[in-house]
């Protein structure tokens, strides 16, 4: 058991970290934890499966802790964005989103029903959405495309600011109107190129770049910085949205990072 135990250490970490926002709490809280079940002050729960019942354990820990599920300072956006939920619909978005747990078993960890878990992750993932919510600016010369995007964005809940076809107008929609997010086609109909446009817009705005081409192995070579969002065509509806989300969700503004 203590093997087992040892295992699932470094996820319990990472939960840990999420959950408080910071490594340090996070660290000290799965100590604590570990502490009590070798002190025998906790006990797993023989009729949960070990996973779940560890961190049904851990989550326990976190409410009595004394300073309690509150926010802490965080270490990047995402993190600040997560610390922004209430803690009872953090825990749950953690465990399903980045765990894996399905929700029947986030119940266990949490000691709710079912019903509830699904409930609070719902209301935690539209206040993220929510939170989200920007100005898209769409670089793409194919007609089809670019509407295929403008409806994925929209659905969404973001605007679209424009769609250009060419570098230029490109250039021109973004001083017109800053955009939050760039979605740009690598290479446009009339020669010009999308990452060229795409770079002149981040030198006037820090924002999120998901690029988009048919050639992905022209970029994903590994002999330079490559993009970290990128959308292939022909693309999947469910995996545009969900880039877009990350993209959002994860984007650290260059100040922050310094």
């Amino acid at each position: 058991m203590p093997k087992q135990i040892a295992r699932q250490a470094p996820y319990l970490r990472r939960y840990a970290r999420a959950l408080t926002g910071s490594q340090a709490h996070g660290d000290a809280l799965v100590q604590a934890a570990m502490e009590r079940l070798l002190g025998g002050e906790m006990r797993l729960d023989p009729d949960v499966p070990l996973r779940p019942s560890l961190f049904r354990v851990l989550h326990q820990v976190w409410l009595a802790s004394p300073d309690g599920p509150r926010a802490t300072t965080a270490a990047s956006t995402a993190d600040a964005r997560l610390q922004t939920l209430s803690p009872d619909r953090r825990a749950c978005l953690l465990l399903v989103a980045m765990e894996g747990f399905p929700t029947a078993e986030a119940a266990i960890v949490l000691d709710i029903t079912p019903k509830a878990c699904e409930q609070r992750l719902i209301e935690a993932q539209a206040e993220i959405e929510t939170q989200l919510r920007t100005e898209v600016l769409i670089i793409e010369d194919e007609p089809i495309i670019a509407l295929d995007l403008t409806r994925l964005v929209r659905e969404l809940g973001h605007s679209v600011t424009g769609v250009a076809a060419t570098h230029g107008e490109a250039m021109a929609a973004a001083r017109e109107r800053r955009p939050g997010l760039l979605l740009a086609d690598i290479r446009l109909a009339d020669g010009s190129s999308g990452m060229d446009a795409a770079s002149e817009i981040l030198r006037l705005y820090d924002i999120p770049v998901i690029f988009i081409t048919a050639f992905p192995e022209h970029l994903l070579t590994g002999d330079r910085p490559e993009p970290a969002f990128l959308i292939t065509k022909p693309f999947r509806e469910d995996a545009v949205k969900a880039l877009i989300g990350q993209a959002l969700f994860f984007h650290r503004p260059q100040a922050a990072a310094a």
